[in-house]
């Protein structure tokens, strides 16, 4: 076996994730206004109508029968969980979590974007009826932070781009535990028990060396019934699935070291026709090495189960899952009451302060006080102020807050008071984000945050 790795390999693949994730954010954006407009119009009946249609399966005496929303975000939102899971191991072994010194930052910063928005959150909701919110306000959408980092070109360096990636990941593993620990009902032991055998049967196709995705797929679907059945959500199920997922190929190797030795030989006499004093060293340095990626990513990819079921699953869902979601959760119907009241209730400002105001103190302060004690550092010449705007991104949390939420209030009115507050928040702090990002200047000296 080889395991092939290199920069070159990891900036290739974020670079084409990054894009991934742009135009899937602007396909949920646009799915989120079409919902709003919907929901405040004449075909308001008809949207709810819709989202409240009983469909299911039915096999003799057993049903398994959910209302249309239900499906969507227990069982679609289960897919979205999976490929969030295999993003998790996959930085966990090669990328920005792979060490302790290259993981400190962004999970240091989404420590502290958890811990201050859900306190500011209970300074406003502190033995009131809505207390149990303090979950929402800690998510950060990772498709629509990045989808804005995108759009902002050059203005938004490689570097914020890969924190805030990282630091969204992050985020997701601390709200997979806030889900699974605090938003999940009564258990059901026996239908725990059977969830973790088939966990079991999982790691031990692992452990075999199994390599085809479509084996996985039927022991996941078990899986996934399972927890649903145990009062655990069932997207949790997703999480767990995929870390038993094969990130290295331990057997029947496609790749040996002589083939790829003679595969980079190749290339690189192949490329003197294109390559010479005609054209700039930089220029020849980047032709080479992007090709030399190609193969390295190839022979990566082209093996491990993580990898192929990642790159084959996530358009689905940037693309379909993740829009039809913000389609079924942000048809929020505005409630008759004027925005001063509307803003000063406790429920939606302390979602809004939380996500605005906490994810940039929380962010910026524990990543700063790191990097004042020695335990982190900046990329060379990385600004603080582009920092901050990235951390002002991360008070985007559309897609896991409205998930929390709808996990937290179970009574309409309530649930669309905590949707208006998640919407103005990320209306807020993707505004200040990206005027901060276009004024931070250019990256090539460090600054203190006091500068």
């Amino acid at each position: 076996m080889v395991v092939v790795q290199s920069r070159a390999v990891v900036s290739r693949a974020f670079i084409r994730f990054v894009r991934l994730e742009s135009a899937g954010g602007i396909v949920m954006m646009s799915a989120a206004a079409v919902a709003l407009i919907v929901a405040n119009s004449p075909l308001q009946s008809a949207y709810e109508d819709l989202w409240h249609t009983y469909a299911g399966l039915l096999v003799g005496d057993w049903a398994l029968k959910m209302s249309l929303l239900h499906w969507v975000n227990d069982g679609l939102m289960a897919v979205f969980f999976f490929v969030v899971g295999l993003e998790i191991k996959r930085e966990i072994l090669f990328g920005e979590l792979a060490s302790v010194r290259r993981a400190a930052l962004p999970v240091v910063g989404a420590l502290g974007g958890a811990v201050v928005p859900a306190l500011l959150y209970m300074v406003f909701n502190w033995g009131t009826e809505y207390a149990g919110g303090w979950g929402v306000p800690m998510a950060t959408d990772i498709a629509f932070a990045v989808a804005i980092l995108g759009l902002l070109g050059t203005r938004a360096p490689l570097w914020i781009k890969t924190f805030v990636t990282a630091l969204a990941i992050a985020d997701d593993i601390l709200a997979v535990l806030v889900i699974a620990i605090f938003y999940s009902g009564n258990l059901d032991v026996a239908a725990l028990g059977w969830g973790a055998a088939m966990l079991l049967v999982l790691f031990i196709m692992n452990r075999m060396g199994v390599q085809r995705p479509a084996v996985y797929v039927i022991p996941t679907l078990i899986l996934w019934y399972f927890v649903y059945q145990s009062g655990i959500h069932a997207t949790i199920a997703g999480v767990a699935a995929a870390a038993m997922i094969p990130a290295s190929r331990r057997r029947e190797s496609d790749v040996d070291t002589v083939d790829l030795t003679l595969s980079i030989e190749l290339v690189t006499t192949s490329l003197e026709g294109l390559t010479g004093p005609g054209r700039p060293d930089w220029e020849n340095k980047d032709i080479k090495e992007e090709a030399l990626a190609e193969i390295a990513e190839e022979a990566s990819e082209g093996g491990a189960a993580l990898y192929r079921m990642e790159h084959a699953i996530h358009p689905w869902v940037a693309f379909l899952i993740l829009p039809v979601f913000a389609f079924a959760n942000a048809g929020i119907a505005i409630p008759a009451m004027s925005p001063v009241e509307l803003l000063s209730h406790p429920l939606p400002l302390g979602i809004i302060v939380g996500l605005f105001v906490g994810k940039q103190i929380g962010i910026t302060g524990f990543t700063w006080i790191l990097v004042r004690l020695g335990l982190g550092a900046l990329p060379e010449g990385a600004r603080w102020k582009t920092l901050w705007g990235g951390s002002l991104l991360a008070g985007i949390g559309f897609t896991m807050s409205i998930f929390i939420a709808s996990l937290a209030f179970t009574d309409y009115d309530t649930l669309a008071l905590a949707k208006i507050g998640i919407v103005v928040a990320s209306l807020l702090a993707a505004g200040a984000g990206i005027l901060v990002l276009r004024t931070s200047g250019s990256d090539t000296e460090a600054s203190s945050l006091e500068g």
